[in-house]
């Protein structure tokens, strides 16, 4: 317990620097605003704002990051509530009684304990992160190349099985994203692979290039497809503080959401995600006139909130610890951690402890930044929900292509961009989720290397997977997932609890 109040010491001493407390505040406000706007989420923004943190200090760079992510958590719920627009896949459940609630004329106390109950939330769950970082941690260097290659086979199973839509489709562009890894040239034959016989693939694709287009660019060409519709509530918003009789009814499902959000989170694919749905039909089993949920419970927005942002705190657990990225944002995670040379996994904490702390320390202080950015400037996200998305995309798409030529001044990062963005785009017409891609891209690097080098310390044999007890587990629950999920009852029961 020493130990990790020293660390927590040296992360808040990190983490209250002048420049890092600049740089969480922008990361909080830019993800407030993303998650307010529909149509601009934060894999988007972060692939498009990957570029600008090159010449930052790294942990100045992960702090803004990470700050853009569970900031669009927070800013997600103001648009569930006040247009019955999602901000965020997290905020979908948010609508069901948020938005009737600001119908009711109960907008205030709608905003007000979803801010309330996900900074109790966050709160929490980033002392659920500094508790099992250092634990995991120490099991992580205990891991050799058989087991952290196993570890990365289960984490991509999960992912495929987790994902929303069929799994055949998420394995299909897993494997894509596993093959666009190995683009380039070998490192230890020196030979190219599948570079076509362009020069711009010697060096591989770039992640950023595949991460602005597949996600940014796809994007921006799915939300000028599908025309805009905004229920909004034309109602004055009220008094945002809930009243003492709100508050008892809603520490319940507080708590709840908490608990399940942080455990659903740790969770690779669609994880996070789970946790609002999970929290809301607890909510609605456990509570005495289940008729109430969808017309306007305040119980239907705090236990959701308080899962949503739980899970995007604990989301960061595998990431930091074992170098795993659980969802497509920890995977923009990873791409920049590697930018900066700064190689994900349990070495992180050792190598780099001011960087490891100062990114756990500057989530407590990154909550308390949301609650003071959220309610006092909720009448200038009301007026920016106004804004048509016709009149944003055209700066959104100047940035991006901005953003990919400072990378290397090579107008073919442009064009594959261009390119990926069709891509991604398809990908989406034809109901494949983009995310597993990602995953498989940024995992298949680290696949490749386990691979080679367990192979190489068996003297080739395969069966050291299996022999290892640890690696051998890990591979046979990644089988025992996969089967169960492509089972019809189970896939039936998968569909529900995703809301298909």
């Amino acid at each position: 317990m020493g130990d990790l109040f020293a660390n927590l010491g040296l992360g808040f001493s990190t983490a209250v620097s002048l420049e890092n407390l600049a740089f969480c505040f922008l990361g909080c406000l830019v993800g407030t605003l993303v998650g307010v706007l529909p149509g601009v989420g934060p894999i988007a923004t972060i692939a498009m704002l990957l570029p600008l943190t090159f010449n930052l200090d790294p942990t100045g760079a992960l702090i803004m990051l990470a700050g853009i992510y569970y900031g669009a958590q927070y800013g997600g719920s103001t648009g569930a509530i006040l247009l019955h627009i999602p901000g965020e896949v997290t905020s979908v459940v948010t609508t069901l009684d948020g938005h009737q609630m600001a119908r009711n004329g109960q907008a205030g106390i709608a905003l007000g304990i979803a801010a309330l109950g996900s900074f109790a939330a966050g709160t929490m769950a980033t002392i659920v992160v500094a508790v099992l970082a250092v634990p995991l941690t120490r099991l992580a260097l205990l891991f050799g190349a058989a087991e952290y290659f196993a570890l990365m086979v289960l984490g991509l199973t999960l992912a495929v099985v987790l994902v929303r839509g069929s799994v055949l489709k998420a394995l299909s562009v897993t494997i894509v994203g596993l093959l666009l890894s190995t683009v380039g040239t070998d490192l230890e034959t020196g030979e190219e692979r599948l570079t076509l016989g362009l020069s711009a693939l010697t060096g591989g694709i770039h992640f950023v290039v595949l991460a602005m287009g597949i996600f940014g660019l796809a994007e921006v060409l799915r939300n000028l497809e599908n025309p805009e519709h905004r229920d909004a509530v034309k109602a004055h918003i009220g008094r945002l503080l809930p009243s003492l009789d709100d508050l008892k009814r809603c520490i319940g499902p507080i708590l709840r959401g908490t608990g399940l959000g942080a455990a659903l989170g740790i969770l690779p694919g669609n994880g996070a995600v789970l946790g609002p749905f999970a929290s809301y039909s607890l909510e609605k089993k456990l509570a005495r006139d289940p008729s109430r949920f969808g017309r306007g419970a305040i119980e239907g927005v705090a236990g959701p909130e308080s899962a949503n942002n739980a899970g995007a705190q604990t989301a960061f657990i595998p990431l930091l610890t074992l170098g795993i990225p659980p969802n497509a944002v920890m995977a923009l995670m990873v791409g920049a951690m590697t930018i900066h040379g700064i190689i994900p996994g349990p070495l992180v904490m050792t190598k780099s402890p001011t960087l490891f702390w100062g990114m756990i320390a500057s989530m407590w202080i990154g909550n308390l930044m949301l609650l003071i950015i959220n309610l006092p400037l909720i009448g200038l996200w009301v007026r920016l929900l106004r804004v048509p998305y016709r009149l944003m995309f055209p700066s959104i798409l100047l940035f991006c292509c901005i953003g990919i030529y400072s990378t290397n001044n090579e107008a073919s990062n442009v064009i594959m961009m261009a390119i990926f963005g069709l891509v991604g785009y398809g990908l989406q017409k034809f109901g494949f989720e983009p995310a597993p891609l990602l995953l498989g891209f940024i995992l298949g690097g680290l696949l490749e290397e386990k691979l080679r080098q367990a192979l190489i310390l068996s003297r080739g044999s395969f069966w050291t997977f299996v022999q290892r007890p640890v690696s051998g587990g890990l591979l046979l629950l990644a089988v025992v997932v996969f089967i169960l999920a492509v089972l019809p009852a189970i896939r039936e029961s998968r569909k529900k609890a995703l809301i298909e």
